[in-house]
């Protein structure tokens, strides 16, 4: 399908600019629209952000923002959005369902010509996800309680026979049980997106990222970010600290993988009404990416593993990758080059302990994060 131009909202941010780069490349004419607001960016326009998209400083719960950021667009890929755990809850109803709607009443008033809408979605909306019991077989598990975490018992045990489980990848067909506001928010927006869109004839696409790393991932906020994280304490010569006991397993993707899977259900009309994960389809445990920093900055890998845990954190994730792998697109970056790219790009910024600092005490002083 041929657009005359394509609307990046969010584009400015990590993941966006880089659907931006890819839309260019490409040869469509695209136009971004971003607020700039903190913690992801400081009000500037980045210097990342190519120079040959049109840019638009707006925010997509202001329909007055979204109607100028549509004229003479066909095609929008929405990747603005309130992200992570944080207590003002209400800001994930207006920034990621709100901003659906706002966007469809646009469409359907002004009688805009949208042929297609990507929105980017999150495996948040899995939520703790299933595990298999090698006795019991497999079921969807619920958040662990902060009582077992406080007791430092990590994994998830099947209530059966109290054996370790292992975790099930993730198909977009599962259950979707999310745990916290973002993940509900997200669901909540695929589900408008779908409805709406069948109502109107306007295909929309839904993509769950897994974890994305890679440059231009803000330096800023850490709430999600232990590739930031870990990358921070090497740079400043101090002992990795990570939750729990690392044992983590989570879907690492580089980000460039990630914009690419947008020009790919953005093209093809088998994409239309779905959504797709998003992902590297390998599982990585939270300490495999802790040493590849360590040695990516040529440092002793000496992790500081001090029983600190986030509530409402799911144990292990998995993504099943096979549905987008059967439009023709595949993951071509590892992890160890997701972790070399962003280490190189954020040297230059310098010492940025503050803003580690910052959010960890933030997330303390929430409940958010505890140690016991």
């Amino acid at each position: 399908m041929n657009y005359q131009k394509i609307l990046v909202a969010g584009g400015a941010g990590f993941i966006g600019s880089h659907v931006v780069d890819d839309l260019l490349a490409a040869g469509f004419s695209v136009r971004v629209m971003d607020n700039l607001g903190p913690p992801t960016h400081d009000g500037n326009v980045p210097e990342w952000l190519s120079k040959k998209a049109e840019f638009i400083k707006g925010d997509v719960r202001n329909k007055d923002d979204w109607r100028r950021a549509l004229e003479g667009v066909d095609a929008v890929i929405h990747l603005a959005a309130y992200m992570d755990f944080h207590l003002d809850f209400s800001t994930y109803i207006h920034t990621n369902i709100e901003s659906v709607t706002t966007l469809f009443e646009l469409i359907v008033a002004d009688k805009l010509p949208i042929k297609k809408i990507v929105m980017a979605s999150s495996q948040s909306v899995y939520g703790e996800g299933q595990y298999a019991c090698a006795t019991h077989g497999a079921s969807y598990f619920a958040t662990r309680s902060e009582e077992q975490l406080g007791r430092h018992e990590w994994e998830q045990v099947c209530p059966l026979c109290q054996a370790t489980v292992e975790p099930v990848a993730e198909k977009e067909t599962d259950q979707l049980l999310p745990l916290i506001p973002y993940g509900i928010s997200k669901l909540s927006a695929e589900q408008l997106l779908f409805a709406l869109g069948k109502m109107y004839n306007i295909p929309g696409v839904a993509l769950r990222f897994s974890i994305a790393l890679g440059p231009r991932q803000s330096f800023r906020h850490y709430y999600s970010g232990a590739l930031r994280s870990f990358a921070v304490n090497v740079l400043s010569n101090e002992p990795i600290q990570m939750n729990e006991d690392g044992g983590q397993i989570r879907d690492f993707v580089h980000v460039k993988d990630v914009a690419q899977a947008h020009l790919t259900v953005l093209t093809d009309p088998r994409a239309n009404f779905e959504s797709f994960n998003v992902g590297s389809g390998v599982g990585a445990r939270v300490l495999e990416l802790g040493k590849l920093v360590a040695a990516e900055a040529n440092v002793p890998f000496n992790p500081l593993l001090n029983n600190r845990y986030r509530v409402g954190g799911a144990r292990h994730s998995l993504m099943d990758i096979s549905k987008l792998k059967n439009l023709g697109w595949a993951p071509h970056h590892s992890v160890q080059d997701a972790v070399h790219d962003y280490l190189q790009w954020v040297k230059q910024f310098g010492d940025l302990r503050q803003y580690l600092k910052k959010t960890e005490d933030q997330m303390r002083a929430q409940g958010i994060q505890k140690q016991l």
